[in-house]
């Protein structure tokens, strides 16, 4: 028979941690919800208990105030289209980088990840300063186009790493049987780097579900506000009714969440597939 197996002290203590760490993340999602469904003078009262009586009249607020659904839809254009367009360049450009030798390429590789360092706080004006020059101002485009160049070096950096992984044979097979450039890239190359292609499409579209800062600088029309900038225009007319604030929390938080729950192994094995090679 084989012995017990024995629980050590450090695993206890490793998921004790993890316990208590859990517990601090929920926690503040769960209250959030909880108050939703208080009156805004329960919500000051007695905020960390259950509500005396669930109500939906937070929500109800919400929806006739303020055009919810409007907003959801600008933040799915822009979302979307930032999500699409660093796909494909994060693609092409990993693809440039792991199957071709030209001058400059490991110049071009350190600048790539040199620019991971820079925050768009730092770019912002000169950014903001193309986009009136374009005449783009208040429009979804001119938070599309900050947003991709925003997303595109890590996106090429995590494809870069699960390229250079993918055994380089199965393209010269492919290239001796009379396959082109582009027939080899459509029908090896993106089929094979799907785990990476999904990490990089979901967090470019977190990413710009809730980038605040450049969608408040570049859309001034409050008709075009994405969910993100509308949840600040709440805060600001309605501070003092918190129940309110908890039910637009909870309207923009839960798309997000719903995202990250269902596709969570894709962005897991996204990270580590082209972290080991052979």
């Amino acid at each position: 028979m084989n012995p017990k197996k024995k629980i050590k002290v450090s695993q206890v203590i490793i998921y004790v941690l993890l316990t208590l760490w859990a517990v601090t993340t929920i926690f503040p999602f769960v209250w959030v919800v909880l108050n939703s469904f208080k009156p805004s003078a329960e919500v000051l009262t007695s905020s960390f208990s259950l509500p005396k009586v669930f109500t939906m009249q937070n929500y109800q607020t919400a929806f006739s105030r303020l055009n919810v659904l409007n907003a959801y839809k600008n933040s799915l254009i822009i979302s979307g289209s930032v999500t699409v367009g660093v796909m494909i360049l994060a693609a092409l450009m990993s693809f440039g980088l792991s199957r071709y030798e030209f001058k400059g390429k490991k110049t071009l590789h350190s600048l790539i990840i040199a620019s991971l360092m820079f925050p768009v706080f730092s770019t912002i004006i000169p950014v903001f300063r193309m986009i009136v020059s374009w005449g783009l101002l208040n429009n979804n485009v001119a938070v599309i186009l900050p947003q991709i160049a925003g997303n595109l070096s890590f996106a090429t950096i995590v494809m870069l790493g699960f390229m250079q992984s993918i055994p380089i044979e199965m393209e010269e097979a492919a290239y001796m049987e009379g396959a082109n450039v582009f027939r080899v890239f459509n029908k090896i190359i993106v089929p094979l780097c799907k785990p990476s292609l999904s990490t990089v499409a979901i967090f470019s579209f977190l990413w710009s579900y809730n980038d605040l800062f450049v969608q408040k600088i570049m859309i001034r029309d409050k008709t075009e506000y994405p969910i993100s900038t509308l949840l600040q225009e709440i805060s600001s007319q309605y501070g003092t009714d918190f129940g309110l604030m908890a039910a637009s929390v909870t309207i923009i938080i839960l798309p997000v969440l719903i995202v990250y729950m269902l596709l969570q192994k894709n962005i897991v094995k996204g990270l580590t597939a082209g972290a080991i090679k052979g």
